[in-house]
């Protein structure tokens, strides 16, 4: 079973992947712990994202892609995967799909966490001030949502016209989400 998480920064999908993975025996696919290990393995594929990455620029979608499609096909992959923070866009929902198909897999399920964002925001900074985080304000937090509506949202049609696409109320409690997303997937 292979599957998407989308949603705004802060919505739940990583404590969710957590829960599923755990559940179903499907691997949590980080991109940015990819691009670590890629770059501690000291892989060509590792050199080249760090070389990349030490000009300051951002890995490009088909360096993300390959580094992808290495990672899926590793053993702890065999049962499936769990991506959440890519795709980003149209583009690499596109390039994820085909890459996908060349080895007979496919996306099973995209679930979006839809969720208020004021509230969300306001849940997010009570949570930071009760841990002492300073990293999570106000400005940070609507900026990345900004960001998110305006370059990840547009894939959600994408998924939706595959009919590949399934909702949850991210505003829900966690044990009411994990219900939720084990409805959906189904004794798989």
């Amino acid at each position: 079973m292979n599957l998407i998480l989308l949603g705004p920064p802060g919505a739940g999908k990583g404590t969710q992947a957590k829960r599923l993975e755990e559940t179903y025996g499907i691997k949590q696919l980080s991109t940015g712990e990819m691009l670590r290990e890629a770059v501690a393995s000291g892989s060509e594929l590792g050199r080249e994202a760090k070389r990349i990455m030490d000009a300051g620029e951002l890995v490009p979608d088909s360096v993300m892609i390959r580094m992808i499609s290495e990672r899926v096909d590793q053993p702890d992959c065999r049962n499936g995967f769990i991506l959440d923070g890519f795709p980003r866009n149209v583009a690499q929902a596109e390039a994820l799909d085909d890459m996908l198909a060349e080895k007979g897999l496919a996306i099973d399920h995209v679930v979006e966490f839809q969720v208020d964002e004021d509230a969300m925001v306001q849940r997010i900074l009570k949570r930071a001030a009760e841990e002492g985080r300073s990293d999570d304000n106000e400005e940070t937090l609507r900026r990345r949502l900004d960001v998110y509506r305006r370059q990840t949202a547009p894939i959600i049609p994408h998924y939706s016209g595959k009919g590949a696409l399934k909702t949850v109320d991210g505003m829900a409690s966690m044990d009411a989400v994990t219900g939720r997303l084990k409805a959906i997937l189904g004794g798989a």
